[in-house]
């Protein structure tokens, strides 16, 4: 197991047990919940739904949506939070990216969710694999809406613009936490990077992206540091806010210090509104890839990605792609 967790640590004693009435999970009750689960494991796939522990799994999974999980399922990193395991890291599996498209393909996704667990083992972190997963998906699901969810490939520019040149929909890397509490809460990760590194990807393709990051709620921070985390995403041009509550996946993680009532989640969401996002997800249950298909980025932004494919297929617009020019009055009565 690696030793890099966060040198600060915080107090167990602050840990709030008892869960209030509003943090329920509903089991599975229906039958395309285990016909997902079967699929992927007929795929030999991972999603972050299991390894993450994800309260909502059941209603997503029930839906037929899920978050796909490439590159391994343990991390080079110890996160205070994260459920999932931190071990050396098993070789990339080279038909994983087919793997996760044929997924995507029998279950009918429209919109896809990809990440991964940090790979400080590999020099580019792994973004050679999210870029062949994200062409493959695109192949053999043409039209699907992809999101990927990345870690800050140690602020390799050259790695993220691998990524980025496979043109993803929707960049996802989620600061996590408050500036103050990232080094308690976040192994090797810097709040100020992770900023950077989500205006930086949107920069790599002129704006034609839209990005999105994650704030969990309930590990002590305190509303105007929430406030200002909003502040500084949007002054790295995210668009796309998720807030939900931090729960403790076992006893040797982070405590729960408070949980945050709806009517709270609630008002940040407004604020986060009012302060330009154009998508927020907010709420107890809210996770970074719960009901992601519900935003769409904008018309400009997905003909652009499109467009910007095509060219680098060296598609070329043919005549019967043109629109045709309108008739002028005259010469349609000249015609009838």
């Amino acid at each position: 197991m690696s030793s890099c967790g966060p040198k600060v640590k915080m107090d167990p004693g602050l840990h709030r047990g008892q869960k209030p009435p509003w943090i329920k999970v509903r089991l599975p009750n229906n039958p395309e919940f285990w016909s997902t689960k079967s699929l992927i494991t007929d795929l030999k796939l991972v999603t972050v739904c299991e390894e993450a522990q994800c309260p909502n799994r059941w209603e997503c999974w029930s839906q037929k949506t899920a978050t796909f999980m490439i590159a391994g399922e343990k991390c080079t990193r110890a996160c205070g939070f994260c459920a999932v395991k931190t071990a050396k890291p098993d070789a990339l599996e080279a038909d994983e990216p087919q793997r996760v498209a044929e997924a995507t393909r029998r279950m009918g996704l429209r919109h896809v969710v990809v990440t991964a667990v940090a790979r400080d083992d590999l020099r580019d972190g792994g973004a050679e694999h999210f870029k062949r997963t994200i062409e493959a998906v695109r192949e053999t699901n043409p039209g699907i809406i992809i999101e990927v969810l990345v870690p800050d490939f140690n602020d390799r520019d050259w790695a993220l613009q691998r990524v980025m040149d496979a043109r993803p929909h929707i960049f996802n890397h989620n600061i996590e936490t408050v500036e103050r509490l990232t080094p308690l809460v976040r192994s090797r990760a810097q709040y100020q990077r992770s900023l950077t590194v989500l205006k930086k990807a949107k920069a790599m393709v002129n704006g034609k992206v839209a990005t999105k990051s994650g704030i969990m709620l309930g590990l002590g921070e305190r509303k105007d540091e929430v406030l200002q985390a909003m502040d500084d995403l949007r002054a790295h041009d995210v668009t796309v806010l998720t807030l939900g509550q931090y729960l403790r996946p076992t006893p040797k993680h982070l405590p729960v210090v408070e949980f945050i009532h709806p009517d709270a989640f609630a008002e940040y969401k407004g604020i986060a509104l009012e302060k330009g996002f154009r998508h927020v997800a907010s709420g107890p249950l809210v996770r970074s890839s719960y009901h992601a298909a519900e935003f769409r980025p904008e018309l400009d932004v997905l003909e652009a990605i499109e467009a910007d494919l095509r060219a680098m297929k060296g598609i070329e617009l043919g005549p019967e792609h043109l629109p045709l020019p309108a008739i002028k009055p005259q010469l349609e009565k000249a015609i009838a």
